[in-house]
C-alpha cells in the first residue's frame, strides 16, 4: 500500500516509490494545505521522443483512435457540487449568493524540458485565490487538453501534473489532447489509459498512483466527453481525438471510420436540453483542436466545425463562447452569424494553448506583420452566413484564461504570467450578453443600473467590432 497521509502540513519531497495502488479517501482532496516550493526538477526522466516521432512520421495517414463510451446515456453529465464531495453543496450555495461563478481554462500544460514555465502559469493561477471580494475566488480550473507529453503516459503524471498543481486549491476537470490520447510506437498501452485512471475515476474517492504522496484525488468525470453543470453555466467538453490534425469528433459521414458518432448523439442531447429547460445561462463548448486558428503549426478543424454546428442548427441552440487549446499560444476570434440580420450573433472562439508546454510564434523577426483586428475570410464559410474576425493574440509569453458568468454576461479574460502574481488587470477581454448573443461592455454585478452607458453595447465603442458589416 502506498505512503500517504490524507493531509500535508508541508513540503511532499518525491512521489512515493511504492505508491502502485490506489488509495482510499473519505472525500475529494486538492492542493496542499500549505502552500510549498515549486519543483525544480522531473523525478521521472523524460526520454527523448525523436525516434517515436520518426517511426510516426514514415506511417500512412493514421486513422483516429476509438475509445470508451462515457457512462451516463447520450448526455453525461457532472455536477460541479459532486467534485467536491460534503463541502459541493456549500460551495454552490456561496457561488448563488454572490450571483457569479468564476474558473479557470487553459490547455497544453505538460512540459518536458523544464519544470519552470508551468509552474509560473500555476502560480499566477494560485494566486487568484486570494481575493479581498470572496466573489472573484475561482471554484475551479477546467483543462482543455495536453496534459500530459507526449503520448499520455502514467510515468510523467507526476511531473507534469500532480506537482506543478500541488497548490492549486480546487478541482481540475479536463478534456483530453491529442497527446493524452496518442499511444507511442512499440506499446500496447489502450488509448486514454492514464487520462482515464486520472479524469474519469468513478466510484469512492481515491488517489491514483501517479498522484505520488501529493493529496489531489482522481476527478470522476463520467468520459471524455461530457456536460459541467455549474451555476450559471454549461460546459460541454468533446474530445477531438489523438491526431495532430484536425480534430475529429465523429465517423463525418466514413463508413469505415473506427469511430461511433456518440459525440454527435451528445451534443444533440445536450442541446436539445438547453432548449427544453430554458436554461438561461452561458453555454461553452470547450474542445482541445480549435475550429480556427491563424498561422502556425496548426491549422483551424473545419469538419469538425460543421459536425458542432449542425447540431447547434438542429436544436436551434448556439454556444455563448468556443474554448480550445492545441496551438501554443493565445488567439481570439469573433464568429458573426447572420451578419447584418436581426437574428446576428456574436461568438467569441479562443484559443488557449499557452499553459506550459510550449509557444509557437505567429510572426518573427524580419516576417510578415500581423495586425489585428483582420478579417479571416479563408475561413469563413462560402455562402458568407458568417464572418470570422482575429481580434488579438499572444504569442509570446504563456498565460491562462479567467472566466466570470453570472446571471447577465459572461466575461472571459487572459492573463499573462509575465505580469507577475500581483497583477490583476488582464492584457485581452471579451463579455457576451447572454440573451443577446452581442458583444458589451463588461458590467460587474455591483455596478448594474447605475450607469447606462456600462451597458452600452461593445461594437458602438470597439472598431473591431463595428466594422465588420462595412467590410
Amino acid at each position: 500500500m502506498a505512503k500517504h497521509p490524507t493531509q500535508h502540513a508541508g513540503h511532499s519531497a518525491n512521489p512515493a516509490v511504492d505508491n502502485t495502488q490506489p488509495v482510499a479517501v473519505s472525500q475529494p482532496q486538492f492542493g496542499e494545505v500549505k502552500a510549498t516550493p515549486d519543483p525544480t526538477r522531473f523525478f521521472v526522466k523524460h526520454a527523448s521522443d525523436t525516434a517515436a516521432y520518426a517511426i510516426l512520421d514514415k506511417l500512412p495517414h493514421q486513422p483516429p483512435l476509438p475509445f470508451p463510451k462515457p457512462a451516463g446515456g447520450d448526455e453525461p453529465i457532472l455536477r460541479l457540487q459532486d467534485t467536491m464531495g460534503a463541502a459541493g453543496a456549500g460551495v454552490i450555495d456561496n457561488i448563488l449568493k454572490h450571483g457569479q461563478i468564476v474558473f479557470h481554462a487553459v490547455g497544453d500544460t505538460g512540459n518536458t524540458r523544464s519544470t519552470h514555465p508551468q509552474s509560473l502559469v500555476a502560480d499566477k493561477m494560485a494566486s487568484d485565490y486570494v481575493e479581498s471580494n470572496v466573489a472573484n475566488v475561482p471554484a475551479f480550473f477546467y483543462h482543455l487538453g495536453d496534459v500530459v507529453y507526449s503520448f499520455g503516459e502514467s510515468e510523467y503524471y507526476y511531473d507534469q501534473f500532480y506537482d506543478p498543481y500541488r497548490d492549486y486549491p480546487a478541482p481540475i476537470l479536463a478534456i483530453a489532447g491529442n497527446h493524452d490520447g496518442m499511444v507511442a510506437p512499440g506499446k500496447t498501452v489502450p488509448t486514454l489509459q492514464a487520462f482515464l485512471e486520472n479524469f474519469c475515476a468513478l466510484g469512492a474517492p481515491h488517489k491514483t498512483p501517479e498522484a505520488g504522496e501529493l493529496p489531489r484525488t482522481a476527478m470522476i468525470q463520467p468520459g471524455v466527453y461530457f456536460t459541467l453543470e455549474a451555476p450559471f453555466v454549461r460546459v460541454l467538453g468533446l474530445y477531438s481525438n489523438r491526431l495532430e490534425n484536425p480534430g475529429i469528433i465523429s465517423s463525418e459521414g466514413d463508413p469505415k471510420s473506427p469511430l461511433k458518432d456518440w459525440q454527435l448523439d451528445f451534443l444533440n442531447a445536450a442541446l436539445e436540453r438547453v432548449k427544453a429547460e430554458a436554461f438561461s445561462g452561458a453555454l461553452i463548448i470547450a474542445v482541445h483542436h480549435p475550429p480556427y486558428t491563424s498561422g502556425g503549426k496548426h491549422p483551424g478543424s473545419p469538419r469538425m466545425l460543421k459536425d458542432i454546428d449542425d447540431a447547434c442548427k438542429k436544436a436551434g441552440v448556439w454556444p455563448h463562447a468556443v474554448l480550445s487549446a492545441h496551438a501554443h499560444n493565445y488567439q481570439r476570434f469573433t464568429r458573426i452569424l447572420n451578419p447584418g440580420s436581426p437574428d446576428e450573433m456574436h461568438v467569441p472562439y479562443i484559443v488557449a494553448g499557452n499553459g506550459g508546454h510550449g509557444i509557437t510564434q505567429l510572426v518573427h523577426v524580419g516576417g510578415t506583420t500581423l495586425r489585428t483586428p483582420v478579417r479571416e475570410q479563408a475561413q469563413e464559410k462560402a455562402d458568407k452566413s458568417d464572418q470570422v474576425v482575429f481580434e488579438n493574440y499572444d504569442d509570446r509569453d504563456y498565460g491562462y484564461l479567467r472566466i466570470v458568468a453570472d446571471n447577465k454576461q459572461l466575461r472571459i479574460e487572459y492573463h499573462p504570467q509575465a505580469d507577475g502574481t500581483t497583477t490583476k488587470t488582464p492584457d485581452d477581454f471579451v463579455t457576451v450578453d447572454l440573451a443577446s448573443h452581442q458583444l458589451v461592455h463588461y458590467s460587474p454585478i455591483g455596478t448594474r443600473g447605475k450607469s447606462k452607458a456600462a451597458a452600452r453595447p461593445a461594437k458602438a465603442k470597439q472598431p473591431s467590432a463595428g466594422e465588420r458589416k462595412k467590410r
